[in-house]
């Protein structure tokens, strides 16, 4: 997986500007870049959904 992080790919992102806003606030309170704020919580819903799907199949 290291070697995907490694070439990262660009995204064309439209948001509304009170989630803009809120987004560079948020950003700013962590000591985050905005795209490093968006990376960072796009890769966390990403383990938690995988985290849900492995829990709905364990019995």
């Amino acid at each position: 997986m290291e070697g995907r992080d490694k070439e990262k790919k660009q995204v064309l992102l439209r948001l509304s500007p009170s989630l803009w806003e809120d987004l560079v606030v948020w950003s700013e309170e962590e000591f985050r870049s905005l795209n490093g704020q968006i990376e960072y919580l796009l890769s966390e819903c990403v383990k938690r959904r995988k985290k849900g799907k492995k829990a709905e199949n364990d019995p």
